[in-house]
C-alpha cells in the first residue's frame, strides 16, 4: 500500500559556491509509513547529520516527533552542500510540513544556521554572501544566529533577525513575536579601525627603506626587502598597513567576504575594516598558500586580499609554492580546479617579502658560505618570480648611533598623508578604468598613455636594460615604479630623476644574484 502524503513545506536557504552564495530551496514532505527521515540532495557528511541534530532540537524544543518516511529535498540537486548551516531551514520545514507551525512569511524571509540539540542556534559560517543573496533575490529579511547578524546588517535594505533558539524562529515567523532588526552604522566601524598599533615612529633609522615603503604603498607595489637577522625587516613589513589607504565599503566587502566563509570573523563582527596583513610561515603548503584541499577554498593569498602578503625568509619556502604564485601576482585572482569543480577567488595584494642574503645570513662579502652555497640559496627564487616583484632594497645593519638615539623619525600619519594624496592622483587618473585601483595594475596600454618618455629617459633605460640585464616584465615594472615616484613629488610628468630612483630598485637583485 502506498503511503498518501500529508503535508510539503518549502523553505528558502542560501549555500555558498566560491565567494558568492546560491539560493537552496530546502522542501520538505511528510508522509504516513514508518519512520525514516532521508536526506537528499547531494549532502555531505556534515548535512546528513543534521536529521540527528534537528529531531532532538525539536523534541527538546517542545514540539512532537510523529514524522513517518519524511524527505527532505535541497535544491537545485545537482550541487553538493557542506555544512551544519540547513539545521535551521529544515527544522523550520519539519513544523511547517506537521504544522506545528503556520506562517504565510516563509518566502518572505531567508533562513540559515546551526542547531545545538537544545534548539539553541549556533553561529555559521559564510553568512555575508548569503546577506547579499538575499537582497539580490529581494527577500525581506533573513533570519540567523545573533553571532552573525552584525556581519549580515552591513547589507543595506534587508532585515536582519537574530534568532537565539529554534522556538523563538517559530514564533517570529507565526507573528507571535517581534524581534526588532539588527542595524549597523558604517561610519562608525570605520572610524573604530583607524587607529594602528603599529607605527613607523617607532623604528631607528632606515630611513631609504622606509622611502622604499612609502613607495610602494603609494603605488601598490610588490617589494622585497634583503638583508641580515636584526636590521628590521619583520618590523618594518608589519608597520606596511599603517600607511595604506584606508579600504572603501566596495573593499570591505569583499575582504569580508572571504574571511567570513572561511571562519576568520570574530563573533559579533561585522566587517573587516583595516586591511589584511598575512604572514604564512614557511613550511606552508601550495593548497594553504593559494587555496584548495577537496572541496576549494581561499587560501593565504585571497586571505591577504587588498592588503598585505608578508613571506619572511623567502628562499625557505618550497619552490614549487613560490612558482605557483606568478599567476595570481600577475592577474590578480587565482582559479583552483579540483574534482569536486573549479573556483576563481580574488587575490589582488601586496607581496612584501623579505631574506637574508646568504644561509648564514651575512652579505656576501662576509660570509663564509661557499659561492656555490650562498648560489644555490639565492636559486630558490626563479628569475620570473622577482620580475614581479617591483622593488628591491637591502636592509642594512642599524648603527649604535641610530640606536641610542632619542630622535625619531617620522609618523605612520605623516607618511600615510603623502601616500593618500599620490593614490587620490591615480583614483584621478584612472576614473573611467574602474579595474584599476594603483599604478601597479596599469597595463601597456596606460603605460604608454601616463608614462611618456623623452629622448634623455629612453636613452637611460636602454642603458639600464643592458647593463642589468633586465627583461621586458622588469622594463615595465621600472616604468610603474616611475610613475609612483612622480605621483608623490606631485608631478604630472615622469622625469630622468623619477625612472633612475626607479632603476635603482632593481639593480640589487642583479649584484647579489650575479
Amino acid at each position: 500500500m502506498f503511503n498518501t502524503v500529508r503535508m510539503l513545506a518549502k523553505v528558502c536557504s542560501a549555500a555558498v559556491n566560491g565567494i558568492d552564495a546560491y539560493p537552496v530551496e530546502v522542501e520538505v514532505n511528510a508522509g504516513y509509513g514508518d519512520t525514516l527521515l532521508v536526506v537528499v540532495g547531494l549532502p555531505d557528511a556534515a548535512v546528513k547529520e543534521s536529521r540527528d541534530r534537528v529531531t532532538t532540537a525539536l523534541i527538546n524544543s517542545g514540539y512532537t516527533f510523529t514524522f513517518g518516511r519524511t524527505t527532505i529535498n535541497l535544491a537545485p540537486a545537482d550541487v553538493k552542500k557542506e555544512g551544519p548551516s540547513f539545521d535551521l531551514p529544515i527544522a523550520i520545514g519539519m513544523l511547517a510540513a506537521s504544522e506545528q507551525l503556520e506562517s504565510d512569511q516563509l518566502e518572505n524571509f531567508l533562513i540559515l544556521g546551526e542547531l545545538a540539540l537544545d534548539g539553541t542556534v549556533r553561529p555559521t559560517k559564510g553568512v555575508l554572501p548569503v546577506a547579499l543573496r538575499a537582497r539580490q533575490d529581494r527577500r525581506a529579511g533573513i533570519l540567523l544566529p545573533p553571532e552573525n547578524a552584525p556581519e549580515a546588517a552591513v547589507v543595506s535594505g534587508l532585515n536582519v533577525i537574530p534568532v537565539r533558539n529554534l522556538r523563538e524562529a517559530a514564533s517570529f515567523l507565526e507573528g507571535q513575536t517581534r524581534i526588532s532588526p539588527v542595524k549597523i552604522n558604517l561610519p562608525d566601524l570605520f572610524d573604530q579601525s583607524s587607529d594602528d598599533d603599529l607605527d613607523f615612529v617607532e623604528v631607528k633609522g632606515q630611513e631609504s627603506v622606509k622611502r622604499t615603503l612609502e613607495i610602494a604603498a603609494a603605488g601598490g607595489h610588490n617589494l622585497l626587502l634583503i638583508g641580515p637577522p636584526g636590521t628590521g625587516k619583520s618590523m618594518l613589513a608589519k608597520r606596511l598597513p599603517s600607511i595604506l589607504p584606508p579600504l572603501t565599503l566596495d573593499e570591505a566587502l569583499e575582504t569580508t567576504k572571504i574571511h567570513s566563509i572561511v571562519g576568520l570573523l570574530q563573533p559579533g563582527q561585522a566587517l573587516v575594516t583595516r586591511r589584511p596583513f598575512r604572514a604564512p610561515h614557511h613550511t606552508a603548503s601550495d593548497a594553504g598558500l593559494l587555496g584548495g584541499n577537496i572541496n576549494p577554498t581561499p587560501g593565504e593569498i585571497s586571505l591577504a586580499h587588498h592588503g598585505v602578503l608578508f613571506l619572511d625568509e623567502l628562499p625557505e619556502f618550497k619552490r614549487s609554492v613560490l612558482e605557483t604564485m606568478r599567476q595570481p601576482l600577475e592577474e590578480g585572482r587565482v582559479t583552483i580546479s579540483r574534482a569536486a569543480g573549479t573556483m576563481t577567488f580574488p587575490s589582488q595584494f601586496m607581496l612584501i617579502a623579505a631574506m637574508n642574503p646568504t644561509p648564514d645570513g651575512k652579505m656576501p662579502a662576509e660570509s663564509r658560505c661557499s659561492p656555490r652555497e650562498i648560489q644555490a640559496y639565492l636559486g630558490r627564487i626563479s628569475g620570473p618570480l622577482l620580475d614581479r616583484i617591483d622593488l628591491h632594497v637591502e636592509v642594512p645593519q642599524v648603527k649604535f648611533g641610530e640606536i641610542t638615539s632619542a630622535k625619531t623619525g617620522e609618523s605612520s600619519a605623516q607618511i600615510r598623508q603623502r601616500v593618500l594624496a599620490a593614490r587620490q592622483r591615480q583614483q584621478i587618473r584612472f576614473k573611467d578604468r574602474p579595474k584599476i585601483t594603483c599604478n601597479a595594475r596599469m597595463g601597456s596600454r596606460e603605460l604608454k598613455q601616463y608614462c611618456t618618455l623623452d629622448e634623455n629617459i629612453l636613452e637611460l633605460l636602454k642603458f639600464a636594460m643592458s647593463d642589468l640585464n633586465l627583461s621586458a616584465r622588469a622594463y615595465d615594472r621600472v616604468l610603474k615604479v616611475a610613475r609612483t615616484i612622480a605621483d608623490l613629488a606631485d608631478s604630472d610628468a615622469v622625469t630622468a630623476d623619477h625612472v633612475s630612483e626607479a632603476i635603482q630598485y632593481r639593480s640589487l637583485d642583479r649584484q647579489i644574484w650575479t
